[in-house]
């Protein structure tokens, strides 16, 4: 399993500085209670850090499925 993060707008960033609307386009959020899933590193958790009053943040496991063969 894989720990990822469930990161989750749900402030605008309307209104606050060119440095922190930036970081939430760099998490990829668009729009409002748009939630995305990044993995679990240090780079997303200072990006998250960043700009708590902004977003909500989930820890999630990922289970991952094997690839399976083609015929």
């Amino acid at each position: 399993m894989t720990k990822m993060l469930q990161i989750t707008l749900v402030r605008s960033p309307i209104g606050y500085n060119e440095r922190q609307k930036r970081t939430v386009r760099a998490l990829g959020l668009r729009r409002m209670h748009q939630a995305v899933v990044r993995p679990d590193n240090p780079a997303v958790r200072g990006m998250v850090a960043a700009i708590p009053h902004l977003v909500r943040m989930e820890e999630i496991e990922v289970v991952e499925v094997p690839a399976t063969e083609q015929a």
